[in-house]
C-alpha cells in the first residue's frame, strides 16, 4: 500500500532568503529527489511507509540533499545522478533521526510527536534500519565505487559520533576537543559527504572534491554549534522548539563545557548535580542560562561557529563564480545567523 506524504511540510515557516534561493536554484532536481524519496520509502509492510512518511515529512529544511544538488551544479553537472544521491543522503539523515530519538528518549521532533512515541522504540529502530538499507540500494544503483566509499564511510562515522556522544553524556569533564569529535561525527560527516559526492558525479579533480569535503565538514560543525547554542536561547521558542532539551537530557555541549571551565566551585557543583546526576528542579534551566550569559559562553559558541563558517567559505575559493557558489556561501551565513 503506497503512502502519500507532503514533503514540503517540514520547511520552517519564515525560512531565510538564502535557503529559499538555494531551493529555487535546484527546484527541478529537488522535485526528482522528492519523487525518489516517495518511491523508495514504500513497502508492502504498511507500518514502514507510515512511520517513514511521518519522520520524512517532519525532517526540516532538506539542507543536506540541497547541498548535494547545489554542489553538483556548481561543478557543472546537470544529470540525473545528483538526485539519486541527494535522496540517499536524506535517507541516511532520516534513519539517524529515528535512531537518535530512541536513544535520547525524545517525545517531540520539530514540534510534533516523535515516531518512537507514536509507534514505539522497536518500530522506530527497525524502520531506521530499513531507510539505511534503502540508502545503500541507491548507492549501488549509482554504480560509483567512490560514491559508495564516501557515503558508506560517512554512515560509519555518524554511528561512531553517536556512540562517542553517549560516552561523553553526563560527563562535565568532557573537553572541547572531545565535543568537537562528537559533532564532526554525528553531524559534520554527512554534510561533508553530501557536498563531496557533488564533485564526484561531476568528475571534477581530486582537489575540488577535497574542497567540497572541507566546505561541508566546516559548515556542519558551524551548523551543530549553532544548534547547541539555540537549545539555550529564547529564540528557540519563537522557532516552535523546546528550550533546554539538551540540558534535561544531560548532554554536554560547548556552552556547558565553557561555563563549567569558567565557573567557580559552586557553579561546577551545580553542573555536576544537574547534568551528571540529572537532579533538576524547575528553576535549574533558568539558572543554567544565567551562568552561560554571565560567562559569555553562548556568544563564544556563536563566535566559534563563525570561525568554522569562514573556513567553509574559503574552501569554495577555488571554484569559479556562479549562482550555485553564491547560494552556498549565503547558506553558510544562514546556518550561523538563524535564530540570533
Amino acid at each position: 500500500m503506497a503512502v502519500i506524504v507532503n514533503l514540503e511540510t517540514g520547511r520552517d515557516k519564515g525560512s531565510e532568503d538564502a535557503l529559499d534561493r538555494l531551493t529555487h536554484l535546484v527546484s527541478g532536481d529537488l522535485a526528482q529527489v522528492n519523487q525518489l524519496i516517495l518511491q523508495h520509502m514504500q513497502s508492502d509492510v504498511q507500518l514502514i511507509p507510515q512511520l517513514a512518511g511521518h519522520i520524512i515529512a517532519a525532517g526540516g529544511k532538506r539542507l543536506r540533499p540541497l547541498l548535494t544538488l547545489a554542489s553538483a551544479r556548481m561543478c557543472g553537472y546537470h544529470g540525473p545522478r545528483a538526485a539519486g544521491l541527494a535522496a540517499c543522503v536524506e535517507f541516511i539523515h532520516t534513519a539517524t533521526l529515528l535512531h537518535d530519538d530512541v536513544v535520547d528518549e525524545s517525545a517531540l521532533r520539530r514540534g510534533e510527536a516523535s515516531a518512537n512515541v507514536l509507534w514505539g522504540n522497536k518500530a522506530s529502530v527497525l524502520v531506521g534500519d530499513f531507510l539505511f538499507s534503502r540508502a545503500f540500494q541507491l548507492m549501488v544503483q549509482d554504480g560509483s565505487l567512490r560514491v559508495l566509499e564516501i557515503l558508506s564511510g560517512a554512515s560509519a562515522v555518524i554511528a561512531e559520533g553517536e556512540v562517542l556522544q553517549l560516552m561523553t553524556s553526563n560527563d562535565t569533564t568532557t573537553t572541547e576537543q572531545a565535543y568537537l569529535e562528537v559533532i564532526k561525527g554525528k553531524t559534520a560527516a554527512l554534510f561533508a559527504a553530501a557536498c563531496e559526492v557533488g564533485a564526484v558525479v561531476a568528475d571534477r579533480p581530486k582537489v575540488e572534491q577535497q574542497a567540497l569535503d572541507t566546505f561541508g565538514l566546516n559548515l556542519g560543525i558551524a551548523f551543530q554549534l549553532i544548534d547547541d547554542a539555540l537549545d539555550y536561547s529564547a529564540r528557540q521558542e519563537a522557532l516552535g522548539k523546546t528550550v533546554g532539551d539538551d540540558f534535561r537530557e544531560g548532554k554536554i555541549t560547548l556552552p556547558v563545557i565553557l561555563a563549567y571551565l569558567r565557573g567557580d566551585a559552586e557553579e561546577r557543583g551545580f553542573w555536576q548535580r544537574t547534568l551528571e546526576k540529572v537532579e533538576q528542579d524547575e528553576a535549574d534551566l533558568r539558572h543554567a542560562i544565567q551562568l552561560m550569559e554571565r560567562h559569555g559562553t553562548l556568544k563564544d559558541t556563536v563566535n566559534r561557529a563563525a570561525h568554522y563558517g569562514a573556513i567553509a567559505r574559503d574552501a569554495l575559493g577555488i571554484f569559479p563564480d556562479n549562482a550555485e557558489k553564491r547560494a552556498l556561501i549565503d547558506v553558510v551565513d544562514f546556518c550561523i545567523q538563524r535564530g540570533f
